[in-house]
């Protein structure tokens, strides 16, 4: 036992894995090498002569071998070493090896018979042969030059088949490939493991995905009635929503080939490429009928063509989208074959892509409501350990306007806070916390600000606090920090309504609040600041809003010019128009103004105890706010529900305060850092 341990701890060396590039380089360094070693050898001195010097050069000695070759009619005398410098007047370093004389003879039968003549007298008596290397040398070097050539046609064939898709393109790929289509095929749908218990919410576009998927499963109960199955859907909503989780669910549930395909693979940098693979595909689905075809983000080819000839355009771009118009519903019959595609960004589709016969359902998967995001986040809890003062009720009402993905983030980043604090599970406040880094960003805990600019800030977010405490459509507070995260020195939290229809009130009323930050400098501090620029910015973008598109304002009440088309280069209003807007929109504004700094002056006592305590807690919550200005006039369902929650945040921070003073007092610098720390991942803030 002792022993398998030790050679368990013996270091492992990582072996390199045989690969066919090995073989592929070594065969090709052997070709060079012999190819070009051939003949490198040091080459030695050969010179031609006469028959007679010949004769005259064996009779005196000189020779050593003599070859004859019966092929050209010649003879190759070799000299010996001692008789080089007699014959080419220089030494052996200069003649090289076997230096030797060439002879054109016209006989062979003549030099046998002086041949024979010097052997008699004595005077040749080495080596008489005859050259039959003739053929062999010719068989060698075309062998060599069908193996050098050879591995080079090799190789590239090799390099093709890379480019055209890797080893598994074949012989027939190469970059011949280039027109296939990539398209992911799943055999059966139930591969990839997603049915429609993994879609939280989206109750109504589940119902539309499930008829689809009868179609596929029991078309006959369709087609006895004299229905069709559908062409295909188009599946349409903001990032994040779950457009291509409920593609696979489809997938999965119907239990049938699934293609997968971005539409960006469409379009390559070869002309003509994007239309063959869309008959590509349509072929292999064809094979595979009944299936599906997802194809994901279409609006990178199903972009509208152009209608303006100056345009020009993307040629490549519509003749896909042409090929992908005649594949879905041309003289061609694809029965059995869904397409389901993805985008967020509908309305630049092309007109033809979205009749009816070719999508004929358009799925809208919008932002889940309160009652979705309940059991989104149902689904995403379930990995996690969780405390027993998490709610899931009141996380989904702190997270409006979250998409699927943002709240699988939230849950995600709660458990990353939770295991940086080493908790044993996640809380709360691990929630709220993953929350405001998602909305607010990152703290800044090493950012420096004097106390007047600190000062500054606590009156603009005390301000803002002070305004939607007294409007009666503004969003509930929850608490207010000017502790710095993200781009922001400071924030207010709200809890906002989630009303299906916004009034004019309402809206006015979200401005008041907007505005209030800088109505607060101005009133008590006597100069403004660059601290409200994205607070007028959203104010600016909602009253304009207001105007142009609900037709709420006094001048051009009831008119909307708002004009979806994409190549369109003129406003859908005159010059007087625009200036009309442009005066509506300032005048809403500045009443919005006027109203904050009015509510401001008649509550500034509060407002300056909010500003102040502000300033000494750095964070400040909707109870401090009811303690000084009372009870808010109007209470929503909202306020009612985070009420007790808020006073379990005040009592939480106040026992964290006390233990920090406590800490400071006894000199313990190393638990404040963490008690610091600790503090400010609980200030959550939100950009207004």
């Amino acid at each position: 036992m002792e022993q398998q341990n030790k050679q368990n701890n013996k270091p492992q060396m990582n072996m390199p894995r045989f690969n066919m590039n090995w073989i592929y380089g070594l065969v090709i360094i052997a070709l060079v090498m012999l190819y070009f070693t051939q003949g490198n050898e040091k080459s030695s001195v050969r010179t031609e002569t006469s028959y007679s010097d010949f004769k005259t050069m064996v009779m005196k000695g000189y020779a050593e071998k003599i070859v004859v070759n019966k092929y050209e009619n010649t003879l190759q005398m070799y000299v010996k070493p001692e008789h080089i410098r007699d014959v080419f007047h220089q030494g052996v370093d200069k003649t090289g090896k076997d230096p030797s004389v060439m002879v054109a003879i016209g006989s062979v039968d003549q030099v046998e018979q002086f041949i024979n003549q010097a052997r008699e007298e004595q005077k040749f008596s080495g080596k008489f042969a005859y050259d039959n290397s003739k053929e062999s040398e010719f068989f060698n070097s075309l062998l060599m030059n069908i193996l050098f050539f050879g591995g080079i046609i090799l190789v590239w064939m090799y390099l093709m088949r890379r480019m055209g898709g890797g080893a598994g393109a074949g012989m027939g790929g190469g970059i011949f490939s280039v027109g296939k289509s990539k398209a992911q095929m799943y055999e059966k749908g139930g591969d990839l493991g997603i049915t429609f218990k993994d879609v939280a919410g989206q109750a109504g576009a589940k119902q539309e995905m499930q008829e689809i998927v009868d179609f596929l499963k029991n078309p006959q109960k369709y087609t006895d009635l004299g229905g069709k199955i559908p062409k295909g859907a188009l599946l349409v909503g903001p990032p994040g929503t779950g457009k291509t989780l409920l593609a696979k669910a489809v997938a999965g549930e119907a239990g049938v080939p699934f293609f997968s395909m971005s539409g960006s693979d469409f379009v390559e940098m070869f002309v003509g490429v994007g239309a063959s693979r869309v008959r590509d595909l349509f072929e292999k689905a064809k094979t595979k009928a009944p299936c599906i075809i997802f194809i994901d983000e279409i609006d990178a080819v199903g972009r509208a063509r152009s209608k303006n000839p100056a345009m020009g355009g993307n040629d490549e771009r519509e003749n896909t989208l042409n090929a992908l118009l005649t594949e879905m519903d041309g003289f061609g019959t694809n029965s059995g074959i869904i397409t389901l595609a993805a985008t967020n960004r509908a309305d630049m589709l092309d007109s033809a892509l979205l009749r009816a016969g070719r999508f004929d359902r358009q799925i809208h998967v919008d932002l889940p409501d309160l009652n979705e995001r309940k059991e989104v986040f149902m689904v995403h809890l379930k990995p996690l350990k969780l405390d027993e003062s998490v709610d899931v009720d009141f996380l989904a009402r702190q997270t409006p306007g979250f998409s699927g993905a943002d709240i699988a983030n939230v849950c995600n980043e709660a458990a990353l806070i939770a295991a940086r604090f080493n908790r044993e599970k996640v809380g709360k406040q691990d929630f709220l916390d993953a929350v405001d880094r998602i909305i607010g960003g990152l703290e800044k805990k090493t950012k420096v600000m004097t106390e007047a600019e600190k000062k500054s800030i606590a009156i603009h977010e005390a301000g803002h606090a002070t305004i939607s405490w007294f409007t009666e459509f503004a969003n509930p507070l929850v608490k207010v920090s000017i502790v710095p995260r993200g781009r922001a020195l400071g924030a207010a939290w709200y809890l906002p309504e989630e009303r299906v229809l916004q009034t004019k009130e309402a809206m006015l009323d979200e401005m008041c609040s907007l505005l209030g930050g800088r109505a607060a400098e101005e009133l008590f501090i006597g100069h403004i600041s660059t601290g409200a620029m994205n607070d007028l910015e959203r104010t600016t973008k909602q009253a304009y809003g207001m105007v142009a598109y609900a037709g709420m304002s006094d001048k051009l009440p009831n008119v909307c010019y708002y004009n979806q088309q994409e190549y369109t280069f003129q406003k859908p209003y005159s010059e007087t128009t625009a200036k009309l807007m442009d005066e509506e929109v300032l005048k809403m504004v500045n009443e919005q103004y006027e109203r904050a700094k009015q509510i401001l002056t008649e509550h500034k006592d509060g407002h300056a105890q909010l500003a102040q305590l502000l300033v000494e807690r750095e964070v400040i919550f909707a109870d401090d706010v009811e303690r000084i200005f009372g009870k808010r006039p109007w209470t929503s369902r909202a306020e009612e529900l985070i009420e007790a929650q808020q006073r379990a945040e005040a009592e939480a921070m106040a026992e964290r305060r006390a233990k920090e003073l406590e800490a400071k007092a006894n000199g313990e610098s190393g638990d404040t850092n963490q008690s610091d720390s600790a503090e400010t991942s609980e200030n959550n803030e939100t950009n207004n």
